[in-house]
This record gives structure tokens, sequence and C-alpha cells, in this order.
């Protein structure tokens, strides 16, 4: 079987809702991304066999298949196929697989993975709601609501039992948001996104500036101030602090057979060494990363402490201490420029970013080996593990 390289992977900063990226339609936002992957690797866009993009919500501006008005929108080739895939919040996490499987079956040799969401213009859920509002329906069919009766399937619930089942506090909750937010800071002050950002103009009412600061982190945390945010249910434990933010950005990453390394002169940054995707329990939900870290790990033949940084998405704060408690996993190695308590949740174009600073974040402290996974609606997650080359 063919190896497959991430050559490079790039993101934007992030955006808050109604923020600095506001302005910009997802397909042109998608773009950007596109382009600046083009740019960096100088692959020659009618190279690319194939743009796999991630997008949850695909609907008004994200619908008519984003990833092929994306590469319309872009420096791309009109030639150049693409497809959207949804896997909920791991939808770019699960393109940089489907590139990887692609590659690594010899039918393909250059692969773009990228994801996109603009949760300002097209907000969460939206493609569900337009039309419940409407009378058309819901995605509970009534035999799955047989099934799981009176069942919600909601994220944020699952989350608050990862809390209560793993005897997590509010106050390690906090403590654990505010974590995120120092080390966001410290990373951005350090210069440590700088090769991972892809700038972006946006327009200001001073005039045009580009973007590249993670418009989410806040400078002036404090512990009390996370502290004191209200609670999302009563008697429960999470509040907005300690949940990922609402966030508009893209990201790309270039996956590509060792036959177009020598063909397009292209420097690998990593190969990817394993792809696992497992689906476990649909109402706690967000736990699945546990496990499929410990199959991933199996198969791969390693152990929690061969790796040298982990991306963990930080959907809720409890996910990611609960798989810390679970793997037996160093802290200090975890999401170590910050996660997206401080730097933001852009759904489908998630995979993809914690790629981008997975790999950058691996080159920066010398290190090799990295894992990556994301919990998922559903009770899906993915885990993708790569060695710097």
């Amino acid at each position: 079987m063919s190896t497959a390289y991430i050559v490079d992977a790039v993101r934007t900063a992030g955006g808050r809702r109604g923020g600095r990226l506001a302005g910009i339609h997802p397909v042109d936002l998608l773009a950007r991304s596109l382009d600046a992957i083009v740019d960096r690797t100088g692959i020659d866009p009618a190279g690319v066999d194939d743009v796999i993009t991630g997008c949850v919500s695909q609907a008004g501006e994200q619908a008519m298949q984003v990833g092929r008005m994306g590469v319309l929108s872009s420096k791309l080739a009109d030639s150049t196929p693409a497809v959207t895939i949804d896997r909920q919040c791991g939808s770019s996490q699960q393109a940089i697989q489907f590139a990887a499987q692609a590659v690594m079956s010899g039918t393909q040799d250059v692969v773009i993975a990228s994801g996109v969401e603009s949760m300002t213009r097209v907000p969460m859920g939206s493609n569900i709601m337009f039309h419940a509002k409407e009378g058309l329906g819901q995605p509970m069919s009534p035999d799955l609501q047989a099934k799981y009766p009176g069942i919600q399937f909601s994220q944020f619930m699952g989350a608050e039992m990862i809390a209560e089942k793993h005897g997590f506090s509010k106050d390690m909750l906090d403590q654990f948001a505010f974590e995120s937010h120092k080390r966001a800071i410290a990373a951005t002050e350090a210069g440590a996104f700088n090769e991972e950002i892809v700038p972006v103009a946006i327009e200001t009412p001073e005039g045009e500036e580009m973007h590249t600061v993670d418009e989410g982190i806040r400078f002036d945390a404090t512990l009390e101030g996370i502290a004191g945010v209200k609670l999302l249910a009563p008697n429960g434990k999470i509040t907005a602090a300690s949940a990922s933010q609402i966030c508009d950005g893209s990201s790309a990453a270039l996956i590509v057979s060792e036959e177009a390394l020598k063909r397009y002169n292209l420097t690998p940054m990593a190969r990817i060494h394993n792809l696992t995707v497992t689906a476990g329990d649909p109402v706690i939900m967000l736990e699945e990363p546990l496990f499929a870290t410990d199959k991933a790990l199996q198969r791969a033949g390693m152990k929690i402490e061969d790796i040298d940084l982990y991306e963990v998405n930080e959907a809720f704060a409890p996910v990611p201490l609960a798989w810390l408690k679970h793997t037996g996993a160093d802290p200090e190695k975890l999401n170590v420029h910050g996660g997206a308590i401080a730097l933001g949740h852009p759904l489908g174009a998630s995979g993809t970013k914690l790629m981008s600073t997975l790999l950058h974040g691996l080159k920066r402290h010398n290190k090799k080996w990295g894992l990556q996974t994301m919990c998922e609606g559903g009770g899906v997650a993915n885990v993708t593990i790569v060695e710097m080359v």
C-alpha cells in the first residue's frame, strides 16, 4: 500500500460570530485556504486530482456543494473535481482521511482536504430549523424515535453526562477553560501560529486590514471571570466559557503520494501513520474519542506515551478531560497552543484546522509523533496519527 504524505496544512484565524470574518461569503472564505495551500506548496493547480471539503450546515450560502463552489472561486482549475462531506464536527478530519485513503489506494496522487464553516452567515442548525419551521419535518424518523423513545440527541446534554460520569466539577471545567485561553495567548504572543495562519483581507471602518489573530481569544481572561459565567442549564456544570466558541473559518491540507512528491518536487511535513474512525453510544455521544484512541493506538502498535503532542477538540471541557483520564495521557502534551474554547470551533473546518496546528506545533517543538481526535454528533469519532518527516 502506498504512503500518504501531508505537504502542508493551513487555516484562517478564527472569526467570532458577527466578527471580523462575518463579511466574507463562506465560498470565498474556503477559496482563501485553497489558494494558500496552492501558493505555499507550489503544487501545479492542474495536478490536483480532487478537493474534499468538510461542512456541517450545508444550507443557504453553504449549499449547492460548497466544496465545488470554493474550487470555482479559487485559483484552482475549473476542471478540478470537488465533493462536500458531513461527518459533523469531524468533517474535515474525515476529509483528510478520505484524501489519504485515495492516495494510499493508488487511485489518486494529489488531493486537497479542506473545510469551511461560516457560523455567522449560516447559523448552526439552520439546515434543520428552517425546514422544521416550514413543516417539512425533522431528522428523527418515527422508527428512530421508537428505538430511542423520549431521547433527544444533544451534544450539550452528552457533555453534561460526561462531566457527571467522570466526576468533573464546575471548578475543574472552568480551570480547563482558563488554561485554554492562557495557552492560546502565550502561543499567539510567541508567534506560534504565524506559519499556519492564512492572512485574510477584511474591510473595517478604518479601511482594509489583514485578519491574522484568532478573534475568540480573551487576552484579559481571568479564572474569576470564567467562573462567573452563568450555567447553560439549571443544576448543570457547563457554561459558554467552558464550551467551544462559535466561529467562522476555513482550512486546507495537501495530501500526496510519494510519486507526486517527486513529480512536483514537493517537500512533505509528515506521513500519515494511522486512520481510525469508530462509533458508539449516540446519547452520551461525545465520549467516543476515548475508545477511538484505544483502537487507533492498538492498530498502530503504539502506546499513548509514544505520542509527542495531542490535539483533542475542545467541543466542551469535559471531553478532553475525560480523554486525559481514560488514556492516562500527559496533560502537558495536550492542546499545547490552546483549543477550541479559546480559538473557536468552525465545525466543518475544525478537522484540517486542528491538523494545521498539530503539524506546525510538532515542527515548532521539534517533535515527531502527533495524534488528533474529534468528537462528533451521533457518537462518532475520528483519530489520525501522523509522523513528522
